[in-house]
């Protein structure tokens, strides 16, 4: 079985992030393509997050955080409003996506994925590091897409 991939069809793995995805723009998600997810897997999860805040913010922001995505889910469209998975709490205090805003300079993007092989149990006030401490040990693969936005 091929492994699990995320790509997007707005941006290579990176490369720039267009300026629509920012969260000062349009502020919608770009469309994102799964692709390799186990069998097995019980769930989906998605952080999007921005290692290079840890010097103008003290952490890394995160601005996405989902899971309980069905694993047949195959495309994440533009603008995703999802019915069927959770949508925490990001680091702009918002439910949802909220996109690229580098305060300083370019700054790159994790679109992180993950396989997991069961569901998990938390509320939609939970943020990545709730979701992460939650999937401990219910990780079966996970894989990244990366892109930049300039300041």
């Amino acid at each position: 079985m091929a492994p699990l991939t995320l790509a997007s069809p707005a941006f290579d793995n990176g490369d720039r992030i267009p300026a629509e995805y920012g969260y000062t723009n349009d502020n919608v998600n770009p469309p994102l393509e799964i692709d390799g997810v186990p069998d097995d897997a019980e769930a989906l999860a998605l952080v999007v997050d921005d290692p290079d805040a840890r010097a103008p913010a003290g952490k890394i922001w995160d601005h996405w955080v989902v899971w309980n995505v069905p694993p047949a889910t195959t495309t994440i469209p533009e603008d995703w409003h999802p019915t069927e998975a959770t949508e925490g709490t990001n680091d702009y205090g918002e439910h949802g996506y909220g996109g690229p805003n580098p305060p300083d300079r370019e700054h790159t993007y994790r679109f992180e994925l993950y396989a997991l092989d069961a569901s998990l149990d938390l509320g939609s006030d939970a943020g990545a590091d709730e979701l992460r401490s939650s999937m401990n040990g219910h990780v079966l693969e996970q894989t990244h897409l990366e892109g930049t936005y300039p300041a």
